[in-house]
């Protein structure tokens, strides 16, 4: 059986879950269960701190795993990250007091507080910078104010939590994160069907399908609309001089390209969404 590492609570959790259920495999009904056979996907689930999955996967102990880009980094296992997962996106950004700091290099000498010493650590020593880290479990943004660090380095969405404490974001982006699909050096037989599924739950929540009709005159102006990720499905219909046309388009764009094959002249427009892809 492939040994799956899913993050067991936090931000990850959650979502990995739905996505695996969407890919059809069966996890686990009691949130207190750490670890689930599903006998009919080949796959068993092994529910464990986030932090923690990298290890595991990277030391052959589990075959693969869902955490974050930042946290596989951090983790300095010999994981590597097979596939993105396109959900729990996030910014890692150095932060310090207002008009202290401007450039990477005046953290020389100086205290930086950090939940991730190894992606920050390596970090400062690729850019040839000498800082003493300190690490803490959360609210690192604290750190400053209470004297235990000069600077903090930690995931950045807007923000307002570090101008709260005082603090302005400066120097460059430390990583752009997000949940990843991880594997052990070695990837053991059943990673391939894993990732298939996974990329099909993306697809299915990225696109969706459109249908049409309009005169064969005006197809070559609909399909520039709508190319489609191959391209459409084009069919004769019983009215001569008329087409049936099928094809995906992305689902944040779906209101704006129904307005505008209807303005071109097309008819029956129809939306469905997608359950499960294979691309």
């Amino acid at each position: 059986m492939l040994k799956i590492a899913v993050p067991n609570k936090g931000s990850l959790s959650e979502t990995a879950a739905q996505m695996l259920s969407e890919a059809g495999y069966h996890g686990r009904r009691d949130p207190k269960e750490l670890i689930v056979s599903d006998p009919r996907n080949g796959v068993e689930f092994f529910y464990l701190r986030p932090r923690d999955i990298a290890t595991y996967v990277g030391s052959g102990a589990l075959d693969v795993g869902i955490t974050g880009r930042d946290l596989l980094l951090d983790s300095g296992s010999s994981a590597g990250e097979i596939a993105s997962l396109d959900f729990a996106a996030s910014t890692f950004r150095f932060a310090g007091p207002t008009g202290t700091f401007s450039e990477l290099t005046e953290l020389h000498g100086k205290r930086v507080a950090t939940s991730y010493p190894g992606l920050v650590g390596g970090f400062l020593a690729e850019h040839g910078i000498d800082s003493t880290l300190v690490k803490l479990d959360g609210a690192v943004e604290s750190a400053v104010r209470l004297g235990v660090a000069d600077a903090v380095a930690d995931v950045v969405e807007t923000g307002t939590t570090l101008r709260k404490q005082g603090l302005d974001i400066f120097g460059p982006v430390i990583l752009e994160s997000e949940a990843v699909l991880i594997a052990s050096a070695a990837p053991a037989p059943g990673v391939d069907t894993l990732l298939r599924r996974l990329q099909g739950v993306m697809v299915a929540r990225q696109y969706v399908l459109i249908d049409y009709n309009l005169p064969v005159a005006l197809l070559d102006a609909a399909v520039a609309l709508t190319p489609g990720v191959e391209s459409p499905t084009v069919s004769p219909l019983g009215e001569p001089g008329w087409v049936a046309v099928r094809v995906m388009i992305q689902r944040d764009q779906t209101n704006h390209i129904m307005d505008a094959l209807y303005e071109l002249g097309a008819r029956a427009i129809l939306v469905t969404s997608i359950h499960a892809a294979r691309i």
